[in-house]
């Protein structure tokens, strides 16, 4: 059986949680990671109807993209539908998962998913925001690899499409040990010197404390010498929104078509466009911040949820600005969820939920 641990470190390589905004809630918000999982619902958000559908379905551990707790509980009453959602996972031992912010921020996250149902190609993040490091070390040459192979297994010194990056130079290390001190190399009390290799290795900021960690378990030495410096470098793969091309350019009726067929809209709110569109910016839940950039970026169309009315007179005549809604720029993050698990684990169910969450009802 799996724990729920295993299945929360699992996505949490996807989407560290160290990707999430600020002022995000995502993370395992009730149970205890040590229990082991009967069966997995995986759902948009997390509600009272969910819990429920959990119960009758015998799964112990939801997974949600929108964290049920998001400004913070001082009281467990019963009094407002997030305290009874909590109240009523915890009486059912059943655990909450939200993968939220770091979820839309990776780049095989929300927004691939919504790019993919569009049919965008040749992906790119649209406002990368992950701030680049460089860790260097120093380790003995005949250790170099073995230290090198650790530190890469964690994902540090991707560049791009190639992997396993660093540089290394040969020099000599000098070092005096205490009597207090167990070295690895020479002797307490006497003046040693050691044949090196100074290595450096890019890494995405996100990845500190696990590199640290591998190396420190690869290093032969009992105290590491190693400095991180943050680059300008910005990490491409990593940050919000995505912008992408359809296969051939459509016209802004022949989009919105698309859109309403692929999304399986009800509605879309839009702006008054005549050129044709090919280039398109997205952004899974409230994207409205990323408008100038998707503008800046050469997009014919920006696709989002959450608009609010003044932000639509901001696309000007630059691009078709769509306000497809927040649900439902998002409910397919269930089978993203779904498939990413699927290809993981299979010694437990995994459930999709099929309660609609939108608070928001069309009346037609």
């Amino acid at each position: 059986m799996s724990k729920i641990g295993q299945i929360t470190q699992f996505l949490e390589e996807i989407a560290p949680l160290t990707l999430q905004e600020s002022y995000d809630n995502a993370g395992l918000i009730t149970g205890n990671k040590n229990n082991e999982v009967t069966a997995v619902l995986i759902s948009l958000d997390c509600t009272e109807e969910v819990v429920e559908e959990a119960i009758q379905l015998g799964a112990n551990l939801i997974i949600a993209h929108h964290p049920i707790v998001f400004k913070g509980l001082k009281k467990i009453t019963g009094a407002n539908y997030v305290e009874r959602t909590i109240i009523k996972a915890i009486k059912h031992d059943i655990a909450i998962y939200a993968i939220h912010t770091n979820l839309d921020s990776a780049m095989n996250g929300v927004n691939k998913k919504l790019a993919s149902l569009i049919g965008l190609n040749g992906l790119e993040i649209l406002q990368p925001s992950s701030q680049q490091m460089k860790i260097v070390t120093f380790i003995p040459t005949e250790q170099t690899d073995k230290v090198l192979l650790a530190i890469h297994e964690t994902g540090a010194g991707t560049i791009g499409e190639y992997a396993g990056c660093s540089f290394s130079v040969t020099g000599t290390g000098r070092y005096t040990a205490s009597e207090a001190a167990n070295p690895t190399i020479g002797d307490k009390n006497t003046k040693e010197q050691v044949t090196e290799n100074r290595v450096e290795i890019i890494l995405p900021a996100h990845l500190q404390s696990k590199v640290i960690r591998a190396l420190k378990g690869a290093h032969p030495y009992e105290e590491v010498a190693y400095y991180l410096t943050e680059l300008a470098n910005i990490d491409e793969t990593i940050g919000a929104g995505m912008i992408g091309e359809l296969d051939s350019a459509l016209s802004p009726e022949a989009f919105l078509t698309l859109l309403k067929r692929n999304l399986n809209l009800e509605v879309i709110r839009h702006t008054d466009y005549q050129k044709p569109i090919k280039k398109v910016a997205i952004c899974g839940g409230s994207g409205s911040f990323l408008l100038k950039r998707a503008i800046g970026k050469g997009a014919d169309a920006f696709v989002t949820g959450d608009v609010k009315y003044h932000d639509f007179f901001d696309a000007e005549d630059s691009i078709m600005y769509c306000d497809v809604g927040h649900y439902e720029s998002e409910v397919a993050t269930k089978e993203l969820l779904h498939d990413l698990l699927t290809k993981k684990f299979t010694n437990f169910a995994l459930h999709l939920s099929e309660c609609v969450t939108n608070p928001i009802k069309y009346f037609k």
